[in-house]
């Protein structure tokens, strides 16, 4: 009977020695892929897959990003991890290291953020326009207007609600700007309303209160269906709005997805993505919501 045991346990070793070596460490284990690229080739995981952007609301409230990454994900193998804002909040997001990159719309404010170590290289792409948006029956009269300096100070003259920003977006750094030293005060001008919200937000507003916004044209395009308002006044180079990317700088901020941001960058700047961006909103629009700088 012991000799019987004794044989038991020594096969039950050898199985389980032989189990034991027969198992894949990670080492072992095969590639990840994500499946075939376009081309059909396979597109391997990356190392690091997630990339965290911090961008402007106006391009995701347009819907360019969500009808961009699908692309870039399926040719890359990367994972988005999108947080959108107004430029200011986006920007100081990626100071709190809580993004591999931005894509904003404040050439100052970007110009800072490089000047000051937390991005490498301010790279301008692609623009479209600022527009003042307002009720089909302009009670202010801006449709005449040569430009936006000359229709806010209408809509200042006739006290007609006005809707800004009021959040240190790059809309709401624009709109400052055409103001100059003429600004309201929100405190005393009653008909101009603070909203610190969204430009989606302000343009439903807007509509509520039959007022006026100035709003980036592709996001008033992308949300015309639902409102009661009209464009009134599209012209003049104060109303001309580039976008940038910006790489985060890993040697001021930790915990970079540096290869990430890289190959988002070559992604949205190359030959796939600009014709992707050409072609967006012709179909429903019938014109481009967005333009190549190089163009």
């Amino acid at each position: 009977m012991k000799k019987l045991l004794a044989v038991l346990l020594a096969l039950t070793m050898l199985f389980a020695f032989a189990a034991c070596g027969g198992e894949k460490t990670n080492t072992d284990l095969p590639e990840q892929t994500t499946g075939a690229a376009d081309d059909g080739t396979t597109v391997k995981t990356p190392a690091n897959p997630t990339i965290r952007i911090s961008t402007t609301t106006s391009v995701n409230d347009s819907g360019l990003l969500p009808y961009l990454l699908p692309a870039f994900e399926k040719a890359t193998g990367y994972t988005v991890e999108v947080q959108s804002a107004g430029t200011g909040a986006a920007i100081q997001k990626a100071k709190d290291g809580n993004a591999d990159l931005i894509l904003v719309h404040a050439k100052a404010s970007e110009e800072e953020f490089v000047n000051e170590g937390y991005g490498v290289e301010r790279i301008p792409f692609m623009y479209n326009y600022f527009v003042i948006v307002g009720p089909a029956d302009d009670p202010a009269g801006i449709k005449d207007c040569e430009n936006a300096a000359e229709a806010f100070a209408k809509i200042a003259d006739a006290e007609e609600s006005f809707i800004s920003r009021g959040d240190e977006s790059g809309t709401h750094k624009a709109e400052l700007k055409i103001w100059g030293e003429d600004v309201p005060d929100a405190e005393a001008d009653k008909w101009y309303i603070n909203a610190g919200k969204g430009m989606g937000a302000c343009l439903s507003m807007a509509d509520q209160m039959k007022g006026y916004c100035l709003t980036d044209k592709a996001t008033f395009l992308s949300m015309k269906d639902e409102l009661g308002l009209e464009i009134l006044l599209e012209k003049g180079e104060d109303m001309k709005n580039t976008y940038s990317l910006i790489e985060c700088n890993p040697e001021k901020l930790a915990d970079i997805n540096t290869e990430g941001a890289k190959a988002f960058i070559e992604w949205m700047t190359g030959d796939d993505a600009s014709a992707l961006i050409a072609e967006y909103g012709k179909e429903q629009y019938g014109a481009a919501l967005f333009y190549l700088l190089e163009e």
